[in-house]
């Protein structure tokens, strides 16, 4: 009984202290904003309409319907499976001599939004290779030149041949889908920048650096101070050199 009265009285000095009213916070009042200049931008909406949430609105089924198809446009012309990638699968090709052919070729035709002058016939290393020195290298150098890089000038890809066409030479990696040749740059502007006519121009500058930034990504990297085969363009390769990556 003594432990019951202990309990009514521990239980009315409780509901003496309790306050009035209750604690929960009350929603804002809506008060007259026509002369207040929110900060963020995105709280214009909200202040002219008098709402105080900064919950973003949703979007217009419009919007997300187009999103969806761009999406799922990228995802099925993807190649190596990556949507900056695309192209086309080609498959086993077969060499027509000993040493030649590529086991699971693409024909790439853009990489990480830069076009390809012609579709690329190469194996995913390599063109995930080129995908990684164009976000790191070729865009950067050019990125304040005519708006951007838009396309790449190819002038050589899969061909089933000796190295640079010498009779009785070793297989080059062109014929095993390793290797992609560059002689060009198109900006967005339509300038076009030239290995030949550009290595010691005022643009040499970022061609020697797209160069070097190349150094990595692929296994051989090949310019005009190389030889006299290579004066006009850029040949990146991704075989595998004992020593690491010959550039030059």
């Amino acid at each position: 009984m003594k432990a019951f009265a202990l309990a009514l009285v521990l239980l009315s000095s409780a509901a003496l202290a309790a306050p009035d009213t209750s604690i929960r916070p009350v929603a804002r009042i809506k008060t007259d904003t026509s002369n207040v200049v929110p900060d963020p931008p995105v709280q214009l909406a909200a202040f002219a309409s008098g709402v105080t949430s900064l919950r973003p609105t949703m979007r217009p089924p419009a919007i997300v319907q187009q999103a969806m198809a761009r999406r799922a446009a990228r995802r099925k012309g993807q190649v190596c499976g990556d949507p900056d990638l695309q192209g086309d699968e080609v498959g086993m090709v077969p060499g027509r001599i000993k040493g030649c052919g590529v086991s699971e070729a693409v024909r790439l035709r853009s990489v990480s939004g830069v076009t390809l002058s012609q579709a690329a016939v190469i194996d995913c290393n390599t063109a995930k290779a080129l995908k990684r020195w164009t976000e790191n290298g070729a865009k950067p150098a050019l990125r304040k030149k005519g708006g951007g890089l838009a396309t790449y000038r190819v002038a050589a890809h899969y061909a089933c041949r000796t190295r640079n066409n010498q009779p009785g030479g070793r297989i080059s990696e062109h014929g095993r889908g390793k290797a992609i040749d560059i002689s060009g740059f198109v900006l967005k502007d339509g300038t076009t920048l030239t290995v030949l006519n550009d290595w010691s121009s005022r643009n040499g500058k970022a061609l020697k650096s797209m160069h070097r930034a190349a150094c990595g990504p692929f296994g051989t990297v090949l310019g005009p101070n190389s030889d006299r085969f290579h004066r006009d363009h850029f040949h990146f390769d991704t075989a595998n050199h004992r020593s690491g990556t010959y550039c030059r």
